[in-house]
């Protein structure tokens, strides 16, 4: 039975939120959880009867989530979760390595001690659940490179940041569980804080490129023992 605290939490997140935009980042969750994976095909009629709602909202939704990159929508067909090609996902990593290097240079040298001892935090909670498999450290994973990028007071570098993580957050799923797993990442994690610590913005620029560039191969190695396998 829903309570008056429930009851208020939801009316004050429908007044920041346009119920559209609700059901637009509860499918984003989804997505990030693993519960929707690159081409399913989504169904307007089901996701209306489990928010609870009429179609039309869930309709926006997938209209901002095809212009977000998230989705793609074929006529006739249905809308589908976006299948990225390993070129684009090269592609992407490229991006992502000159963002995170930007946002690496400009936190450097005023990362404040309070976000220092945030981003170590992160990295204990993401050792501690990395034994729990990549479904409970994913999540982690993304909100510690998110959060430098948010440190950074740039809201238009978050703004893009944001958007192209979305469209890669299937791809870097998939290459985290090899090349070492989530303990190589975590550890490269870890260096990348030790340079901001330092005030080294060279040195930050050069390890969290490293850290992405690193995932990019190990998303690599994911994919051909993907194709060894269905061959």
């Amino acid at each position: 039975m829903t309570n008056l605290t429930d009851t208020l939490s939801a009316i004050e997140l429908l007044q920041s939120k346009s119920l559209p935009m609700l059901v637009q980042d509860e499918i984003v969750r989804m997505l990030h959880s693993g519960e929707l994976a690159a081409g399913t095909k989504l169904s307007e009629a089901a996701l209306a009867a489990r928010f609870g709602i009429s179609r039309g909202p869930v309709r926006e939704a997938f209209r901002a989530l095809e212009e977000a990159g998230l989705v793609r929508v074929e006529k006739n067909r249905g809308v589908f979760v976006r299948e990225v090609s390993a070129s684009e996902a090269s592609e992407m990593y490229d991006v992502r390595a000159g963002l995170d290097e930007l946002a690496a240079r400009l936190l450097a040298p005023l990362i404040a001690d309070a976000q220092l001892a945030e981003l170590q935090q992160m990295i204990a909670a993401m050792d501690e659940v990395a034994v729990n498999g990549v479904d409970v450290y994913f999540p982690l994973n993304l909100r510690f490179h998110d959060r430098i990028v948010e440190m950074t007071g740039n809201r238009t570098l978050l703004g893009v940041y944001r958007r192209l993580v979305n469209e890669m957050h299937l791809l870097r799923r998939h290459g985290l569980v090899f090349g070492g797993g989530l303990a190589v990442s975590n550890d490269e994690h870890r260096g990348i804080v030790e340079a901001l610590a330092r005030r080294d913005a060279e040195a930050a620029a050069r390890t969290v490129r490293g850290h992405v560039l690193a995932g990019r191969a190990r998303l690599a190695t994911a994919l051909a023992a993907t194709t060894l396998r269905n061959e």
